[in-house]
C-alpha cells in the first residue's frame, strides 16, 4: 500500500515551540551566578533565550512554551516585559517553572523529563506537532522547512543536525544517516578515533551538502527536534530523563527518525570561550550571525533609552548599545557594549565585551557612593580592559588595569574569574580606583 503525498506546509497552526530553559550553565559561570543560561544578555542589547523565540516568531509559530528551573527570575521577568501576542492571533507565550505536584515532588532531572512533567499543558492546544528547542544557541532556522521534511519523510522523530569537524565532535552526540537521512546510529560524545571513523560524512551526502574540505565531517545533533504528539507522548511513557543521551537513541529502532542538515551558522553558546568568540564576531563587518538581517529580525525587549553619546575617540569594530554615555578620548577596538554603559574618559577597550546596566544611577545613589568612597556605577576615566567581560552593574573605578596576561588560563577571585584566558567581572562587583588585575 503507497503512502498518502505529503501534504504542503501552509500554517503552523498545529504546531507548538517547547524551550528548554536550561540546568545550572556551571561552564558560564560566574555569568551563571545570577541568572539561567538563556537570561544571559548577548550582542549589547539581547538575550539569548530572543534568539529561539524569534526563530518561532519568524517561523510563524505562535504557541511557545519555556521551561525554566535554576536562577530563573530574570528570565522570567524579560519574558513577560517583552512577547505578548494580542487577543486575536491565539499566540501566547508561557513560562513553566518546575514545581512539585501530586505525581512529581523533584526538579526535572533532564530535557525528557521536563517535557514530561508538561505534557498536560500542552496538550490543551491539541497541538499536531511540537519542536522541542534549546534557549541558549545562536543560530538562525526556520522551522517550517524542518516541519517540511518531516512530513515528506512520513518521521516520527526528527532532528536537526549540523556538520562539523573531527576536533568538535567528541563534543557532541553524533548521528549517522542512510541515503534517505534516516538515522541509524547515535552515539553520544564519541572519542574513540576508531567509533569516530565509522561515523564520519561519506558520499553522496558529503557532495549533497558541498563539502569539498579534505577534513573529516561528522553529523553533530543542534539539540532541535520535532516530533508528532502521539509519538512524544508514547515515546516519553517512562522514566528516561534526555532527550539526546536516552530518548532518541532508543527511538532509532523502533521509530523514523530522520536528520534534517542544517547548513547555516550555528554556535551552542555553552562556554565563556564559545560566549566570548560569539558577542565579539558580531563585530565583524560581515558576522557570521547577523543582527541586521531584515528578513529575519531577533526580537527583544522595547526600552525608551535615550540614543548613545560618544564624545570623542576612536572607534574601531564597536557595537554600542541603546542609552549609553562614552567620554572623550575613548579607544576602542573589537568592543560590545551594551545597554546604559557609562565609560568615563581616555578609557582603552579591546577585544571586551560590557554588558551594560540594568539601571541610572539617581543623585540619590550618587551621592551615597561618594560618601562611601565608592566609584559611581560604569567604567571609570582612564581605564584598560582587555580581553575581559564585564557583567552588569559594575562599578570601576578611575584608572583601573583588566588584563589576562601573565595569569593562569583560569582563577577564582572574589573580584573576578578568569576562564579560557578571559578575565570574567561578575554582575554587581565593585572594583576600587587604581586596582590591576
Amino acid at each position: 500500500m503507497s503512502l498518502p503525498a505529503p501534504r504542503p506546509v501552509t500554517s503552523t497552526a498545529n504546531v507548538l515551540a517547547v524551550i528548554m530553559g536550561g540546568g545550572q550553565g556551571t561552564r558560564l559561570y560566574p555569568l551563571t551566578k545570577l541568572r539561567s543560561k538563556p537570561a544571559v544578555p548577548l550582542g549589547a542589547k539581547y538575550r539569548l533565550v530572543d534568539i529561539p523565540i524569534s526563530n518561532c516568531i519568524n517561523s510563524e509559530i505562535r504557541k511557545i512554551y519555556i521551561l525554566t528551573q535554576f536562577n530563573s527570575a530574570s528570565l522570567h521577568r524579560h519574558i513577560l516585559e517583552t512577547y505578548r501576542f494580542d487577543h486575536f492571533s491565539n499566540g501566547v507565550v508561557e513560562i513553566c517553572a518546575a514545581q512539585q505536584t501530586l505525581d512529581n515532588t523533584g526538579w526535572y532531572q533532564g530535557t525528557a523529563d521536563a517535557v514530561r512533567q508538561n505534557l498536560r499543558y500542552f496538550a490543551d492546544h491539541r497541538p499536531d506537532f511540537i519542536v522541542i528547542l534549546s534557549g541558549d544557541q545562536l543560530y538562525r532556522m526556520d522551522y517550517r522547512k524542518v516541519l517540511q521534511q518531516h512530513l515528506e519523510t512520513y518521521a516520527d522523530i526528527t532532528v536537526a543536525v549540523i556538520p562539523v569537524r573531527r576536533k568538535s565532535a567528541s563534543g557532541f552526540g553524533i548521528l549517522q544517516v542512510n541515503e534517505e537521512r534516516r538515522i541509524t546510529r547515535f552515539v553520544e560524545k564519541p572519542r574513540e578515533a576508531a567509533v569516530l571513523d565509522e561515523l564520519k560524512v561519506v558520499d553522496p551526502l558529503l557532495s549533497h551538502l558541498g563539502i569539498t574540505s579534505s577534513e573529516d565531517h561528522f553529523l553533530a545533533s543542534m539539540g532541535i527536534y520535532i516530533f508528532g504528539r502521539k509519538v512524544l507522548d508514547d515515546v516519553l511513557n517512562n522514566n528516561l530523563a534526555d532527550f539526546g543521551k536516552d530518548i532518541i537513541p532508543a527511538a532509532i529502532s523502533t521509530r523514523r527518525v530522520f536528520g534534517y542538515v542544517h547548513q547555516g551558522y550555528w554556535e551552542d553558546i555553552g562556554t565563556i570561550r564559545a560566549f566570548f568568540d560569539a558577542n565579539l564576531d558580531i563585530t565583524r563587518t560581515k558576522p557570521q550571525f547577523d543582527f541586521f538581517d531584515r528578513n529575519a529580525p531577533i526580537y527583544t525587549r522595547t526600552r525608551y533609552l535615550p540614543a548613545s553619546a560618544i564624545a570623542s575617540g576612536d572607534l574601531k569594530q564597536t557595537v554600542v548599545g541603546d542609552g549609553c554615555k562614552v567620554g572623550e578620548g575613548a579607544r576602542m577596538e573589537r568592543v560590545v557594549i551594551g545597554i546604559r554603559s557609562m565609560i568615563g574618559a581616555g578609557c582603552e577597550f579591546r577585544d571586551s565585551v560590557v554588558m551594560g546596566n540594568d539601571y541610572y544611577e539617581t543623585d540619590q545613589m550618587i551621592g551615597e557612593n561618594e560618601a562611601r568612597g565608592l566609584p559611581h556605577l560604569g567604567i571609570g576615566d582612564g581605564c584598560k580592559i582587555r580581553h575581559a567581560i564585564i557583567d552588569k552593574n559594575v562599578q570601576i573605578g578611575e584608572r583601573c588595569v583588566i588584563t589576562p596576561e601573565g595569569k593562569p588560563e583560569n582563577v577564582d577571585h572574589e573580584l573576578y574569574c578568569i576562564r579560557d584566558g578571559i578575565v570574567v567581572v561578575p554582575k554587581n562587583t565593585i572594583i576600587p580606583d587604581r586596582t590591576v588585575i
